[in-house]
């Protein structure tokens, strides 16, 4: 009986099939190998001072010994699929390489082939631990490409959100920061308040996690006298709860010690390697995109913008509470002044109708198909970046337009990207046991780090 000829295509060969695995493995233990590392400036100092070195010594101490080590991205301490290469001497990690890629879901590329709006929900899942920040972010970016005009009572609205949102991602890096440092009670307590904001979101949203409550031109639904009731009594309650935090933690040994001079980035390093958010306001830049480049109605609230010099872990510690205060300061304001008002572009162009009108008029129907269908229309050859400070720094959406309904090109300024590329400087020179207050500290999310 004759034998099936394989057909003749690069890779089938079974051998070749994986063959990615071991070349990408290769070239990151290359470039580990060839990194320049702090030790080696080290032991030509002692050298230098007339020491040998540590191999040419004849006492020969057991901790100095070199080994690679993989943390991750199978490890719950590095925040889902991070992957750090580092190569210790002794307990002290001499080089460092980063390793990401491993969520890749080609989220920019799925954009160009969505509506504007349709794409709402994708956002979601990017830093899917502040959603609505994700959604504000990209609606402004529209917004801006197509000229589209929102009303106040919605840019009101998105920025109480958008504060809950901050709140709720810092209440997650706070009890995931004491859980990596050994405090597990502290977990259950900060997630109880991110509970009663999944509760806020669900009654102004009808979703816990993930909202897709804006929309292009406004937002989908009001505010219920419910969820006014939900936020105040949230707002109210809140600086108690920060406090009894800051009484466990500020001036608890364990706590301030695993924290304390570990990661330390300078300030002429956090803008050199560049730092975003929290993790560049922690070094000593003040910069805040609310305030330098204001968006919806920040520029007519009064709040300050934490600011510590030390750099360390525990200085990102102290401002990111500080932060949460400041959020509360902002939705206080946002409550008193929100006006009354439409909570979207009444044109159908520019925005979906209301639910009343597609329900009770055949124009509003046909208007809601078409949206559907066709969606926000910019013109052509028109592009524009907008960002907004998300709980972890500059989230901006670059958006080029071929006069369709769907972008030609879109790109993602994800801060937990940028925030990374100061992790193999943080971790040189460091125990291997800070690892995972380091990457704790700078807060990433690997869901819009790897796009």
């Amino acid at each position: 009986m004759p034998q099936t000829q394989k057909p003749d295509f690069p890779g089938n060969d079974l051998g070749d099939q994986f063959r990615f695995w071991p070349k990408h493995n290769e070239k990151i233990y290359e470039r580990l190998e060839n990194k320049h590392a702090w030790l080696e400036e080290k032991r030509a100092a002692a050298q230098g001072d007339g020491k040998p070195p540590a191999t040419q010594r004849s006492e020969v101490d057991p901790l100095e010994n070199e080994m690679i080590l993989n943390i991750g991205p199978q490890h719950p301490a590095t925040h889902g699929v991070l992957r750090c290469v580092v190569k210790m001497d002794g307990e002290t990690i001499e080089k460092s390489v980063l390793d990401i890629g491993y969520l890749h879901r080609g989220i920019e590329k799925l954009a160009e082939h969505k509506t504007y709006q349709e794409f709402m929900p994708y956002t979601d899942r990017m830093d899917y631990l502040s959603p609505y920040s994700n959604n504000v972010a990209w609606c402004l970016a529209v917004e801006k490409l197509a000229d589209i005009e929102v009303p106040e009572r919605a840019q009101w609205i998105r920025m109480i959100m958008s504060e809950l949102a901050r709140i709720s991602s810092h209440c997650l890096w706070l009890g995931v920061g004491m859980m990596d440092a050994g405090a597990v009670s502290g977990f259950v307590w900060t997630f109880q308040e991110r509970e009663e904001i999944y509760s806020i979101m669900d009654e102004v949203a009808g979703a816990r996690f993930t909202v897709s409550h804006s929309r292009i031109g406004g937002v989908a639904n009001d505010f219920s006298p419910r969820a006014i009731e939900m936020i105040r009594d949230f707002v109210d309650k809140f600086p108690d709860r920060i406090a009894g935090w800051e009484g466990l933690l500020n001036k608890n040994r364990i706590w301030v010690e695993r924290n304390k001079g570990v990661g330390r980035v300078t300030k002429e390093e956090a803008l050199e390697l560049g730092l975003t958010g929290p993790n560049l306001r922690g070094s000593g830049v003040p910069y805040d995109v609310r305030r330098f480049e204001p968006y919806l109605k920040y520029d007519e609230v009064d709040f300050t913008i934490p600011v510590r010099e030390e750099g360390d872990c525990l200085a990102r510690y102290f401002l990111r509470l500080d932060e949460m205060k400041q959020s509360v300061r902002i939705i206080e304001q946002c409550l008193d002044r929100m006006t009354e008002g439409p909570i979207r572009s009444d044109d159908a162009k520019e925005a979906y109708p209301s639910k009343e009108e597609v329900y009770y008029s055949m124009e509003g129907m046909i208007h809601d198909f078409m949206y559907t269908d066709v969606g926000t229309v910019p013109p052509k050859g028109a592009h524009s970046y907008h960002a907004i400070e998300g709980p972890k720094g500059e989230l901006g959406f670059y958006l080029t337009s071929d006069g369709t309904g769907r972008p030609w090109r879109v790109r993602i300024n994800a801060p937990s990207f940028t925030n990374l590329q100061a992790m193999e400087h943080m971790l040189e020179g460091e125990m291997v046991a800070d690892t995972v207050v380091i990457i704790g500290s700078l807060d990433p999310v690997m869901g819009e780090a790897d796009k």
